[in-house]
């Protein structure tokens, strides 16, 4: 049964708020603060305390920055890059958490029209928005959660001062970040902030209404203001999923079309789209406008590796924009099991569904590398490693 975390966002999200519902599940400050310690980050600590909003008892976790006025908060990508592969974090937690910063920068180099690695980060750049997103990548790591789900997003409503001047909700890099997600706005000024966008965002597989669960226990983590209309917290429901056996996730998915590049050129882009973080890509020949022979390109890519994959997509292309949607996909849970055939081993993919198998499938590179060293024929070594698990499991 798989384990599931409930993102309840009526009253949005913000990265003091997800620090502080994961302190009143149960997260310890001290481990906390000792995980982000290796960060060469200096001049701040954390307050945890209890409040109230909207008579609901909450977690309320401030950073606070103790560095002199006009200390450094402006930071571009390869410097956040540099504090996170310099922390000592351990490598999931690291690689997730420089993926969210990639994504956001690769957002970020869209709105201001420049590129990822040359974006500053303002707001999120400082040294509370870098504590935020990486001690809630640490923090939900540690709830032992495979599954993520969210309510729709509600954004807020009127208009917000940032670095850049007085924009209207949401600001333009929170409107990118959560294209394709349902959001609704409702109270007044921001409600989700670029931060709580980015990791919601990030580790939601599907949104709407609380799905099927036993619920296990529940954190408040409470937003700054405590306005008369509704509780300002962020809610996290952990438990367990109930009723679905098959894996899910969400995927973004980015679109454009081709029609001037010379076909040489078209050749190593599936290649480098893999390499940038997609987890699939692909081109199909389309007829464009005039009688124009083209080709449309598509990536798959995970949330948070969206960013660095579309920031591809405009390097190696003559593409003037990408198109970009999240869809939610269910996947077979899967497992590969190892048999043994004339010519070695090979492994094979199984893909499940509750208790039913509903597809087991020889790993076509272990095939074709035993062909090549046995001289045999690839479908021969292919035909019996399947007939070597349906003997194994019929038992």
């Amino acid at each position: 049964m798989a384990r599931l975390l409930y993102f309840d966002c009526a009253s949005g999200a913000s990265g003091d708020m997800l620090l502080g519902a994961l302190l009143d599940l149960g997260l310890p400050l001290d481990a906390l603060e000792a995980a982000l310690r290796g960060l060469p980050l200096d001049g701040y600590r954390l307050e945890a305390r209890r409040e109230k909003r909207g008579g609901i008892s909450a977690t309320k976790l401030d950073v606070v920055v103790e560095s002199p006025p006009g200390g450094h908060s402006h930071r571009g990508l390869r410097e956040i890059r540099e504090i996170l592969e310099a922390g000592g974090l351990e490598p999931a937690v690291r690689d997730r958490a420089l993926g969210l910063f990639e994504r956001l920068a690769g957002v970020e180099a869209e709105v201001h029209g420049t590129s990822a690695e040359q974006v500053h980060f303002h707001e999120v750049g400082a040294v509370d928005s870098i504590v935020d997103v990486v001690g809630s990548v640490w923090g939900l790591a540690r709830l032992g959660v495979t599954r993520f789900a969210a309510s729709p997003l509600n954004l807020g409503t009127g208009s917000v001062r940032m670095s850049h001047g007085t924009v209207g909700v949401p600001p333009p890099a929170t409107a990118r970040l959560v294209e394709g997600v349902p959001v609704y706005g409702d109270g007044d000024g921001e409600l989700l902030t670029p931060t709580g966008a980015l990791v919601v965002t990030a580790y939601a597989e599907r949104y709407g209404g609380l799905p099927e669960m036993r619920i296990e226990k529940t954190g408040y983590g409470a937003g700054a203001r405590d306005p008369r209309a509704r509780p300002n917290v962020l809610r996290l429901i952990v438990g367990d999923a109930e009723g679905e056996s098959a894996d899910a996730d969400a995927v973004v998915v980015l679109e454009c079309e081709i029609d001037d590049m010379t076909p040489e050129l078209l050749g190593p882009l599936v290649e480098r789209l893999l390499e940038a973080g997609a987890v699939d890509a692909y081109l199909a020949p389309i007829l464009m406008k005039k009688g124009r022979p083209g080709f449309l390109v598509t990536a798959l890519a995970a949330p948070e590796r969206a960013g660095p994959v579309e920031e591809r997509l405009f390097a190696e292309t003559t593409t003037l924009g990408v198109r970009r949607q999240v869809w939610t996909r269910s996947k077979l849970v899967r497992e590969s099991r190892s048999v043994e055939t004339p010519w070695g081993t090979v492994r094979v993919k199984v893909g499940r569904r509750g208790g039913r198998v509903y597809n087991a499938q020889p790993e076509f590179e272990d095939c074709r590398r035993l062909a090549l060293e046995r001289d045999a024929a690839t479908k021969d070594v292919w035909a019996a490693a399947l007939a070597a698990y349906h003997r194994e499991t019929t038992r």
